[in-house]
Parts: structure tokens; C-alpha cells; sequence
């Protein structure tokens, strides 16, 4: 039995588009501040409360997500000075992908609790 690891995109050139962009977004935090910013620009410290994340991992998955160009930061200077997180073109993107993911969940997802009662 071997214990070979599976090889990164980089070395396996045509591996399937859809393990990519689930790099970009897969994760817990970055599928919820992206969701949370469709519905328009946030501060820091409302994606804060409707996400649940904490402060530091927040402002790390806001850096990745600017990073690969799903969200912008603007940065009001007026007292007291503001910083808002709004989609990009790309991020705005994802919206029928959000909406496709909500629509299997309310299927498949009640077909299982409703299974799992029986």
C-alpha cells in the first residue's frame, strides 16, 4: 500500500478545474466573508460579527481573498478612519455558484435530516 501523497496542480497540469477554484475559495471562512459580501461593502468589524470569525483569522482571509482578486479595500481617512471590503468583478462572480449551493442544500439537505428522523 503506498503512501504517496496526491501531486499539487503544479505538477499535475490537468487536474480538474473545479479542485482549483476550490483552493481560491474553499475554505470555512472565505466561503462565508465572500457570501457575506454579496449582499455589498462591509467594515471590518460588521463581516466580523456576521461571520463569527475572530479578528486575526478575519483579517487573514481578507488578505488572501483581496490577494487572488475576489474582494477590494477602500479606505475612508475622515475621523474616525474606516476601512470597507467590497467584491470584485471576480467575487461578484460567484453569486449564481452561491445561489446553485443554496438551492442543492435545501433539497438534499432536508432529504437527509428528514432521513435521518425516520
Amino acid at each position: 500500500m503506498s503512501s504517496q501523497r496526491p501531486q499539487s496542480n503544479d505538477q499535475h497540469p490537468e487536474a480538474c478545474p473545479v479542485i482549483e477554484s476550490l483552493e481560491q475559495i474553499g475554505s470555512q471562512w472565505r466561503l462565508a466573508v465572500l457570501h457575506e459580501l454579496l449582499a455589498g461593502e462591509q467594515r471590518f468589524n460588521e463581516l466580523k460579527r456576521s461571520t463569527g470569525a475572530n479578528a486575526r483569522t478575519l483579517s487573514r482571509v481578507l488578505d488572501d481573498l483581496g490577494e487572488t482578486g475576489f474582494v477590494e479595500r477602500r479606505i475612508e481617512e475622515d475621523a474616525p478612519i474606516a476601512t470597507y471590503y467590497s467584491l470584485t468583478d471576480k467575487g461578484r462572480s460567484l453569486e449564481p455558484v452561491f445561489d446553485e449551493i443554496e438551492c442543492w442544500a435545501g433539497s438534499w439537505l432536508e432529504a437527509a435530516d428528514e432521513s435521518n428522523r425516520n
